[in-house]
């Protein structure tokens, strides 16, 4: 009989250890009746993934492109306590795919490890323009914060504690959401019934990773060939007035490599005119990375990013203050915290088409 309990104790402790940190709970329509515009493409949606595709931490990533029914895929802490916050996370890929796993699906284990709910959005693409020209991104990117206030007591999250997370395109979707979440577009659409405009539609908090589209470009010669690369930066970037702070910007963190030859120069940009604009802000500049290099480039100096972001968090009140484990002296002295273990040496992924082994579970610590 002692045997059976000590088998079925064993057996809990097993299923409560194969639990994921992170797990889907709910996928919701951001438009359950019908889209503010149509679609911009009747071909199905699809995982445009190849071989010749760059890895996130050594891994595959899935891109969906062809995304005509946006929707919110609720991710809620399991492994630790939920701190109340909420994030949306918007993945990259130029507006015409998103990288679902690589900047979506990691996004969710990181915020689940430090107790902040992640609600993982797909929104529409390909979609030709961008706001103001073409309303559809900033649309689905309202949609999805009003969602997420109307939820808030269901889904146990704090409505003044919700961010956005941004890669790359979804940085730049960020961004723009963070400078007018008031546009009231949607309200001429046939989606207006959908939209509850008297839900705030504001970003409490930005976290900017890689962005891109946000300074002036030069305009691309008018007969030039589909493919010709894109123009250059200019010497002495400027923020296009779209991306200006306004009175609703939140605090913002920001990231980027220095080496982005392409868009290197976005995030110390928006730095320079959130300055200005007298909304808290952090820069990090990597001296390596290029673009794209998600949430956790293996021996790499950006390698670790997250934690740098995680004490942001904490320093502006997003999340709980992480307090230390304490002990007091021999005889009554003074008190000290006991250091953390440390991070186990990553190993660099090789080239190529990885095996299907899953990669061990990173430590929360350690991201």
């Amino acid at each position: 009989m002692r045997l059976s309990r000590l088998i079925l104790a064993s057996s809990f402790v097993l299923l409560i250890a194969a639990i994921p940190a992170s797990a889907q709970q709910k996928v919701l329509p951001l438009w359950p009746h019908a889209t503010p515009e149509p679609a911009q493409t009747a071909e199905p949606e699809k995982d445009v993934t190849t071989d010749k595709d760059a890895l996130f931490d050594g891994q595959r990533s899935r891109r969906f492109t062809n995304v005509t029914q946006p929707t919110m895929s609720i991710y809620q802490p399991t492994a630790v306590p939920s701190s109340g916050a909420a994030a949306l996370v918007f993945p990259g890929g130029g507006y015409v795919r998103l990288a679902w796993d690589g900047e979506g699906v990691d996004s969710c284990k990181w915020l689940n490890s430090i107790g902040v709910t992640c609600l993982l959005i797909k929104y529409r693409v390909p979609e030709t323009g961008r706001y103001p020209e073409n309303f559809a991104d900033l649309e689905d990117a309202q949609q999805a914060m009003r969602i997420a206030r109307a939820h808030a007591a269901e889904w146990h999250i704090d409505p003044s504690r919700i961010g956005v997370v941004g890669f790359s395109a979804g940085a730049n979707l960020a961004v723009l959401l963070s400078s007018h979440p008031d546009d009231a577009h949607v309200a001429s659409t046939p989606a207006a019934a959908d939209a509850n405009a008297s839900i705030d539609a504001r970003a409490n908090f930005a976290i900017v990773v890689y962005p891109a589209y946000l300074i002036q470009m030069p305009e691309a010669l008018p007969n030039a060939r589909e493919g010709t690369p894109r123009p250059a930066p200019p010497e002495f970037p400027t923020l296009n007035p779209v991306y200006e702070p306004t009175k609703f910007t939140p605090p913002t963190f920001l990231i980027q490599a220095e080496n982005d030859r392409a868009w290197g120069r976005n995030a110390p940009v928006y730095y320079e005119a959130l300055a200005n604009a007298g909304v808290p802000a952090e820069l990090h500049m990597y001296s390596t990375g290029g673009h794209g290099f998600g949430l956790h480039p293996v021996g790499r100096p950006e390698e670790h990013w997250t934690q740098l972001a995680t004490a942001w968090l904490r320093a502006n009140s997003i999340i709980p203050p992480s307090i230390p484990e304490t002990r007091r002296g021999a005889n009554g002295g003074q008190s000290y915290s006991t250091p953390a273990a440390p991070c186990p040496n990553t190993q660099v992924p090789p080239p190529g088409r990885p095996d299907k082994t899953p990669p061990p579970p990173t430590d929360p610590a350690c991201w």
